[in-house]
């Protein structure tokens, strides 16, 4: 080989070598884009948005499937009670014909969820509500619902002749059986504050803290602090979701207001919570669409949130 055509090769080797690739970037450039991937929030339709049209059978829970794929969700929350025959168990037939279709829609199933009482005041009662959430622990399973969402208590009002404390103690026995439940089965319970018998940050924290398994967190529900300023107790509450229910609107001091997206974007970014933000819509109006022009704006507040 001519020695000069070799020479040259060796040179045009060693100075790829030391150039950057086009379209390639720094090492610490890499890891700000990597870093940002990573505070990105899917999003995810709480099919309580549909709650007349599912309720009066105006849509069933595919159409209301292939309505979030084409919108651009990501996932669906399809609460339990728009199953046929809530609360009876369905058919696994119904429940894989819904996971086949979310599915084939590209949609994942980001939870599900169930109406129930651990703040009554007969243990019988209770067993039946912590059976409940047994059984639908595993339609969640079928389904591939990663959580299930609980109540504490469906009344703002204790059961007469108790205390607060004690139906704290109620509820914290309860849950701890459904999440012991939930670990053998891979689903995480996920307490949700609904303005019931919780109605602040230190309510559902002190039951979080009550239970302490790694298998129960919280559905950090926007709208139902109801009291004070919402957005603190949010923020204490946020480092404990699994999941969030983001609304429309909140209440501050009382007063429903138009809810601050930009502002929540940043609790959850400042939190480190990084899997689906569930979206609801409520109140009148069609959700064919509340839902779109509600998915576009947390949408975009995401977008413009460092």
């Amino acid at each position: 080989m001519d020695k000069q055509l070799e020479s040259r090769r060796t040179f045009l080797k060693t100075a790829v070598v030391g150039l950057p690739l086009a379209g390639a970037m720094h090492p610490a450039s890499m890891a700000a884009v990597d870093a940002k991937k990573q505070r990105t929030n899917r999003l995810s339709c709480n099919l309580y948005s549909f709650n007349e049209p599912l309720a009066s059978g105006q849509m069933t829970l595919d159409q209301v499937l292939t309505f979030c794929a084409d919108l651009g969700f990501d996932a669906v929350d399809p609460t339990a009670y728009y199953f046929p025959n809530y609360p009876a168990l369905p058919d696994d037939s119904y429940v894989y014909q819904i996971k086949r279709h979310a599915f084939r829609l590209g949609l994942d199933i980001s939870g599900t969820g169930v109406r129930n009482d651990f703040t009554l005041p007969d243990p019988t009662r209770r067993k039946a509500e912590v059976e409940l959430v047994r059984q639908w622990i595993g339609v969640a399973v079928r389904l591939g619902a990663p959580v299930i969402r609980v109540f504490a208590g469906l009344g703002k009002e204790l059961p007469a002749g108790h205390n607060r404390d004690e139906a704290t103690g109620w509820i914290v026995d309860a849950i701890r059986e459904c999440a012991g439940y939930g670990a053998k089965q891979g689903v995480m319970i996920v307490l949700q504050n609904h303005a019931d018998f919780i109605q602040t940050a230190d309510h559902i924290l002190e039951i979080i803290r009550g239970v302490n398994s790694d298998w129960l967190a919280v559905n950090l529900d926007i709208g139902s602090f109801k009291t004070g300023d919402p957005y603190r107790q949010i923020a204490q509450v946020a480092p404990y979701a699994a999941t969030w229910q983001i609304k429309e609107n909140l209440f501050v001091d009382g007063q429903e207001r138009e809810t601050d997206l930009g502002k929540i974007a940043r609790i959850v970014r400042e939190s480190g919570y990084r899997g689906y933000l569930p979206i609801e819509t409520l109140g009148k109006g069609d959700p064919r669409v509340k839902v779109p022009a509600f998915y576009e704006k947390v949408k975009n507040a995401l977008a413009n949130t460092d």
